[in-house]
């Protein structure tokens, strides 16, 4: 009885497509909500990310304007992260796959 080698090599084909979706940038989306005041959602940006005063407010009226924004892209943990520290802040945010 003759085996067959492709089941193997389809697996991996699998694992390989599988992994590079893994790997594609994640998001943190933080988005528009009717309780936080817009000082303090760039008071937010600017002290947990570090970013600067033009950029969280920047960051802030596309929340506020556009209903969300992306405020930080990588790793699917580390935006795991960054969602779990904007609750803490009472913020809403999710993680989302990264575009472009």
């Amino acid at each position: 009885m003759a085996r067959t080698v492709e089941a193997p090599i389809e697996e991996s084909r699998i694992a390989e497509e599988h992994q590079a979706v893994d790997d594609s940038p994640w998001a943190t989306i933080v988005w528009n909500d009717p309780v936080n005041l817009m000082s303090y959602v760039s008071y937010i940006f600017r002290s947990y990310f570090g970013y600067p005063a033009e950029k969280a407010e920047r960051l802030m009226l596309q929340v506020h304007n556009e209903g969300k924004a992306i405020v930080a892209a990588g790793g699917r943990e580390q935006m795991e992260r960054h969602v779990e520290a904007m609750h803490g802040y009472g913020l809403w945010a999710t993680v989302g796959k990264a575009t472009g």
